[in-house]
């Protein structure tokens, strides 16, 4: 039996949770009303403090001081929100540009980056605590009627002024580097194989002995791309109605309403399990492993298209492309079995095969060799590489592009020096 790896309970919903954008934003401002309510608070408490002990001075002192810092605390308050507009309109026009030249699904790297989602929820973080503080201040100018002076309340403003600009520095530079292809190629690159470390190896086996289902689930909610499936719960339901469940569609798959979405094998389920597999608008990297392929693939074709012309790019696609199908060579892919916490298979998964892999990755990029022998030239290494990395039983798919990669240069390539040239093997392409 292939070794499986148990499910993480709260997987989906902190994935989810990171494809959105407001919820960091929202969540700051919570924490720093709280942290605002603390302060005030602490405030007060120390002025009453001084004034039962008789210092009044010393809260007039105080006050001179907290005047002085309200002209700042009022500055950053009319300032701040016109500065995240400026600031984001400016990154989003560099993001359209970013997505012009590569392809339109890195917006989602923008989406989750942890600096773009720091940055923004401290900057409105920032202006509402600055909103907060000025309320506090006391009309009053008699220390003895004073009730509170802001004073903390005004150096928590200050030092997250400094934090906001220092977070301004790291988003700018995180947002140049996201303009940068070979920065966008190796993200794409990083988050393919953080989902490689996640899947379970499969086995072929699992699936045997299944037979007929007893039932089938139907897709019930909208049409869309299935996105990833809870693990944990379905493994729960099948466990405790002692039946296996098997996910008809494979991760990224399109479904309608309607349609089978689980089959159920060895008895019925009485409760209709919601929730569990989600349906979106388009793929996400959570469970999705050849999600990253198709990136990479897409951000080459762009660069190969007329309008863009730029096939370095697309060696650099290909230089991804090829990494990752080899760290890929000889593992087991192809069927998944999760298990429950006492080892028996409750939930059965299909996830793309060796041949599947190989196809999304060069079929297409395959195609535009002809006229690119930069292109030719690094696949032609490429396969070869693959062909030493991987066993015998799956080099088919590796000799079927390479003789097809070789016969489509031939035919459209009618000089004999340019055929021999772009059919040699280079890992740099022409360097």
């Amino acid at each position: 039996m292939s070794e499986y790896r148990r499910p993480r309970m709260l997987s989906p919903v902190r994935e989810h949770l990171r494809d959105t954008f407001w919820f960091a934003p929202m969540a700051a401002m919570a924490a720093v009303f709280l942290l605002w309510w603390g302060c005030a608070e602490l405030d007060e408490a120390i002025i009453a403090s001084l004034k039962d002990s008789g210092e009044h001075e010393a809260v007039r002192e105080l006050m001179g001081i907290t005047q002085d810092a309200k002209t700042i605390v009022t500055t950053v308050s009319s300032a701040m929100l016109t500065f995240i507009g400026v600031v984001f309109s400016i990154s989003l026009v560099a993001l359209q540009m970013a997505i012009g030249q590569l392809s339109p699904r890195i917006v989602r790297i923008f989406i989750r980056s942890r600096i773009t989602k720091a940055t923004f929820s401290v900057f409105l973080a920032t202006f509402l605590l600055s909103l907060l503080v000025l309320t506090s201040y006391d009309a009053a100018a008699d220390p003895r009627l004073v009730a509170t002076v802001p004073l903390i309340q005004s150096l928590l403003t200050l030092i997250m002024v400094l934090l906001s600009l220092m977070l301004f520095v790291a988003y700018v530079n995180s947002t140049l580097r996201l303009m940068r292809v070979a920065h966008v190629v190796d993200r794409i690159t990083t988050e393919s194989f953080r989902v490689l470390a996640k899947t379970p190896r499969s086995d072929a086996d699992v699936a045997e002995g299944l037979g007929e289902p007893d039932e089938y689930l139907m897709h019930r909610g909208r049409a869309g791309v299935v996105r990833d499936v809870d693990v944990a719960l379905l493994v729960r339901a099948a466990r405790r109605y002692g039946v296996v469940l098997r996910l008809v569609p494979r991760i990224g798959d399109f479904v309608v309403p309607g349609t089978p979405l689980l089959a159920v094998h060895g008895g019925r389920l009485r409760r209709r399990l919601r929730s569990t597999v989600y349906v979106g608008v388009e793929r996400t990297f959570h469970q999705d492993l050849g999600f990253g392929l198709r990136q990479l693939a897409d951000i080459g074709l762009r660069a190969l298209s007329p309008a863009v012309n730029d096939p370095t790019t697309a060696v650099q696609c290909l230089d991804r492309i090829v990494q990752f199908l080899a760290a890929l060579a000889r593992r087991p892919l192809g069927t998944v079995g999760h298990l429950d916490r006492e080892g028996v298979v409750r939930l059965v998964q299909e996830v793309p095969g060796w041949t599947d892999l190989v196809d999304l990755g060069l079929t297409e990029l395959r195609g535009c060799a002809p006229g690119n022998p930069q292109i030719s030239r690094r696949m032609l290494a490429g396969l070869d590489d693959l062909l030493t990395l991987a066993p015998e039983e799956r080099r088919e798919p590796l000799l079927r592009h390479r003789a097809l990669l070789v016969e489509i240069v031939e035919r459209t390539t009618v000089e004999p020096a340019d055929r021999i040239f772009a059919l040699e093997p280079d890992r740099q392409g022409i360097g």
